[in-house]
């Protein structure tokens, strides 16, 4: 294992860390709710939803975040600003979990800012997400900075520059848009674009820790889910599963803070994975470096029931 120079920001959102280093503080699992084709969701543009499902599946990853030792977040998502408040709502008002306000458009996530301030749930938001290249920033930063939000996703990608540097690049120009915003807090999603791209992005995520300290994850599930096997390269019935698996465990061993694992309705199989994950890399921080996980740590609950 191995421990970066730079000093680690560890954050507190609701009583969820984000950040330190490999193998102290186990990754936070973010699953989603309410995306177009969520079974619960009944109407993606009013926002209409079965609440005793998305209830029972907010209280399934609480379960899970319990037995394993893994946080939990829900990534709460809304087609419209209507449907994204509603959610908010009901989130807020089921779970002190951490909520990712997740809109797809800035028009969207500026008019929930504005609510969640109004009823005063900010403290539990992470704004998902910032990205200095849209038009509308200026719209999110005021939106942010008179609703006193915390906390937001820095969503660090230009796709015309897909190394590094240009990772870098964008979080500096993130990072100017969120002390204007008046963040306090800031973790950073530097995006998997493309099918093979877990194992770049968890690159991308060491070398963002590495050089800024800041708490830092991604989606794996996005383009992973977009797999079509040829069959000629399955080695094993469930060999679309097994390779996810390792997909989403690849970055945790390059130092994720988050992962944002996709519909929250996997959550079993997602915590099955990552908490394995997170296990072996604090055994390893703890016997190379001396590093002590913190308490409830899956490395206390997978390989040794019952705690420390």
């Amino acid at each position: 294992m191995f421990t970066f120079e730079e000093e680690q920001e560890v954050y507190d959102v609701n009583g969820v860390k984000f950040g330190g280093q490999p193998g102290e503080h186990p990754t936070v699992m973010v699953g989603s709710l309410f995306y177009k084709g969520d079974s619960v969701l009944e109407d993606p543009k009013t926002g209409e939803f079965d609440e005793d499902a998305a209830e029972e599946a907010i209280r399934k990853v609480e379960e899970l975040s319990d037995k394993t030792g893994n946080p939990a977040a829900i990534d709460c998502i809304g087609d419209s600003p209507e449907a994204l408040i509603k959610h908010v709502d009901f989130c807020t008002e089921v779970t002190d979990l951490p909520i990712f306000m997740d809109g797809p458009t800035p028009t969207i996530r500026s008019e929930a800012a504005k609510h969640v301030g109004d009823i005063g749930v900010q403290d539990q938001i992470i704004y998902n997400s910032i990205e200095s290249s849209t038009k509308e920033v200026g719209k999110e930063i005021e939106a942010i900075r008179n609703n006193d939000i915390e906390t937001a996703v820095l969503l660090s990608i230009d796709t015309n520059n897909l190394t590094i540097q240009g990772r870098f690049d964008a979080l500096e120009e993130n990072l100017d848009v969120a002390e204007e915003a008046e963040l306090d807090q800031v973790i950073v999603d530097p995006a998997v674009i493309d099918i093979p791209d877990s194992g770049y992005a968890a690159k991308v995520i060491h070398e963002i820790k590495k050089k800024y300290g800041i708490p830092a994850g991604c989606s794996p599930h996005n383009e992973v889910i977009q797999w079509e096997m040829d069959e000629d390269t399955m080695l094993a019935e469930n060999s679309k599963q097994i390779r996810q698996a390792v997909a989403n465990s690849v970055i945790t061993h390059l130092g994720a803070d988050f992962n944002l694992y996709g519909p929250v309705h996997g959550a079993p199989e997602m915590y099955e994975v990552v908490s394995t994950a997170d296990a072996y890399v604090a055994y390893g921080a703890q016997m190379g470096e001396g590093r002590r996980p913190s308490k409830n740590h899956p490395i206390y609950n997978i390989f040794r029931k019952g705690g420390e």
